[in-house]
């Protein structure tokens, strides 16, 4: 006899045989099921069922359905018409039984039952020992009945209480998260305290059990439900330092406003009409509109006067209060009579690529192609033209015979969006705090003839049509690597067809190519401060741009603008001397690292004009040394000038 069928007729002889009546109790948390000799009425926990078939004896063998059995046991019953096996699937897993064998299937491991399973009417018979010994059950048998106990998890009657916060008066779901170890279905729920609106504020508990198909009934499952008042509108407010105000004085607003529940939604507080200070006479109407987070708004105006005596001009107030990384009006025409600062400055031996042409996508393929080792800078700013999206990736070969270790540094992203402006700003703003936060490269290894898409960062979003991109990320390699920006649709691997792909045509006004000494060390002796005076940038003048080529074509290539350029500018500064950002050519946006701090251009706006100016610092009371950190933002209209200026006196 085979060992495996050995043991289990050892195993089937030893299963335990009780006496005693049909209906004798389960034990706790058991599950009882009692079948007839030659009857279809079984007993599930002393409810009745019918059988499809009846407990039938073939050859001193008790047969039962097998449907009937692996329904009562939470199983989900199929047919496989090529093997010719039917199936008891559940969560405890799945059995296979077919017709005219002992040979049973238990979660892939074949099984020897103690008698062949046959056909009655069209049901599957099984041997209800062998049933017994693969779920694990009891069997008993007394007189014409036999009985199988198991024991089976009882269901959860988990479920929760929505929507949360739950105000009085609001409607209630209860979300079921029923769940039952045996896969089986609920067929039954009982509810204490449960309302389907709760009138009146308070705390509640709710309490639910539920039955499975089985018969067996869960633990109570209890929530506690806390009822807020009915949600009543904010109560707008505000108050002012004083009603009446000099042109140029500070003015001081307080929010006083309330809500019920103290929820006032701070991202939809909308003042009109405020500003620090007021430069024309007359009354000035202050709006102030609070929203709660369930959507309720308030509003109230108040009016101050402006008297007709001056303070400070505009120009004055706005070097004394505006914040730091925030801009105010000055005389775009008088800032030109600020005598220029000439100066001199080191470059540091850094290269960096930038692939800007063309700047309008308007097809897939190689927007630039080189080779390098060592540490770069790359600069990506371009708009997708094509009718549908598409995904930058920048992808690395390495073409020796040794394996090299690529790393990247500090990334600043900005886009997918239609500003190119807005996105020029972000990725200059995220690649300073990047170079501030100064976390470790992340390293990996091209191996000799194999070829990577690297910097995942500029590959996250697809680009859609209309759309502008802006990146800066600094990389390593330690030995020479060629690598390609590429261009595709989304959804195109990019190292498909790679080397056979078109390198894009230059578009003859914007740059791309490759450029050394990047990283400019201003030097500029003297105290600054002691009377107005600027540094220019980016006029290719003082600021000459850098020469490179464009390795796709070998042509000579001028970086026009300086963009990726990283600039340091370490001054002296007088005391009370206020730092700031004036745009010479237009639209500017960007952002600064002052002595190791975050700087936007500006906050949360752009300098529109040559008539706005950023606040980059404002040294106090003594002499300071300050290191200015900086990038001409991509998007942005150059030249742009750097004010050094005496702060105004503070009057009364």
């Amino acid at each position: 006899m085979k060992p495996m069928k050995w043991l289990l007729m050892l195993s089937l002889l030893l299963l335990p045989v009780y006496g005693g009546s049909a209906n004798a109790s389960p034990l706790d948390g058991a599950q009882t099921l009692v079948l007839t000799k030659n009857s279809t009425k079984m007993m599930i926990n002393g409810a009745p069922y019918n059988a499809v078939q009846p407990l039938t004896i073939s050859k001193d063998y008790s047969y039962a359905a097998f449907s009937s059995l692996a329904k009562l046991y939470g199983y989900q019953v199929s047919y496989d018409a090529k093997t010719k096996e039917s199936i008891a699937i559940s969560a405890k897993g799945e059995i296979r039984f077919k017709m005219n064998t002992k040979d049973i299937l238990v979660n892939g491991t074949k099984w020897t039952g103690e008698a062949p399973a046959y056909s009655l009417k069209g049901s599957l018979m099984i041997p209800i020992r062998t049933w017994a010994l693969i779920s694990e059950s009891k069997i008993a048998f007394s007189g014409k009945t036999v009985t199988l106990t198991w024991q089976q998890s009882t269901p959860s009657a988990a479920f929760q209480v929505t929507p949360q916060p739950l105000y009085a008066g609001d409607p209630v779901q209860y979300v079921d998260q029923y769940a039952s170890p045996a896969g089986l279905p609920m067929q039954n729920e009982e509810w204490t305290g449960r309302q389907d609106v709760f009138a009146a504020a308070g705390t509640y508990t709710v309490t639910r059990r539920v039955q499975d198909s089985a018969g067996t009934w869960s633990d109570p499952y209890s929530v506690t439900v806390q009822v807020l008042p009915v949600n009543m509108p904010p109560v707008a407010d505000f108050s002012t330092d004083k009603t009446v105000y000099r042109q140029g004085e500070q003015v001081q607003f307080t929010d006083l406003s309330t809500d019920d529940n103290n929820a006032i939604d701070p991202a939809k507080t909308k003042w009109t009409g405020r500003q620090l200070g007021y430069f024309e006479p007359g009354e000035k109407t202050i709006t102030l509109s609070v929203t709660d987070t369930q959507g309720l708004t308030s509003t109230v105006s108040k009016t101050i006067t402006i008297s007709n005596e001056v303070l400070y001009t505009e120009t004055e107030f706005g070097m004394l209060f505006t914040p730091v990384g925030e801009k105010y009006r000055v005389d775009g025409g008088a800032v030109l009579s600020i005598p220029t600062l000439s100066y001199d400055f080191q470059s540091e031996p850094s290269r960096m690529i930038r692939s800007n042409s063309p700047e309008l996508w308007k097809q897939e393929g190689i927007a630039y192609d080189d080779q390098f080792s060592g540490n770069i800078r790359f600069l990506f700013h371009n708009k997708n033209t094509l009718s549908y999206n598409v995904r930058m990736y920048l992808v690395v070969t390495n073409e020796g015979n040794m394996p090299a270790n690529f790393s990247v540094g500090a990334v600043g992203t900005g886009g997918p969006d239609p500003s190119e402006i807005r996105t020029g700003k972000l990725s200059t703003v995220r690649y300073l705090s990047a170079l501030q936060a100064n976390g470790a490269a992340v390293t990996t290894q091209v191996k000799p003839g194999q070829s990577l898409k690297v910097l995942p960062q500029i590959s996250e979003s697809a680009i859609k049509p209309g759309m502008v991109y802006s990146a800066y990320a600094d990389v390593a390699a330690d030995q020479t690597l060629r690598f390609r920006v590429v261009v595709v649709a989304d959804g195109k691997d990019p190292l498909q067809n790679l080397d056979s792909m078109e390198l894009m045509p230059a578009d003859g006004i914007h740059t791309r190519g490759s450029f050394n000494n990047t990283t400019r060390d201003i030097q500029i002796d003297g105290v600054l401060g002691t009377k107005d005076e600027r540094v220019v940038l980016g006029d290719n003048v003082l600021d000459p741009y850098l020469d490179g080529y464009d390795n796709t074509t070998g042509t000579l290539q001028y970086n026009v603008g300086n963009f990726g350029v990283l600039y340091k500018m370490k001054v002296t500064l007088a005391p009370r001397t206020i730092v700031s950002l004036n745009p010479r050519g237009g639209l500017y946006a960007g952002g600064f690292l002052v002595n190791g701090q975050l700087v936007p251009v500006t906050n949360n706006d752009q300098l529109k004009d040559q008539n706005e100016a950023a606040v980059i610092y404002r040294s106090g009371n003594t002499q300071e040394t300050v290191e200015l950190v900086y990038m001409i933002a991509s998007g942005s209209n150059l030249p742009i000038t750097m004010m050094f200026q005496p702060m105004p006196a503070v009057k009364g």
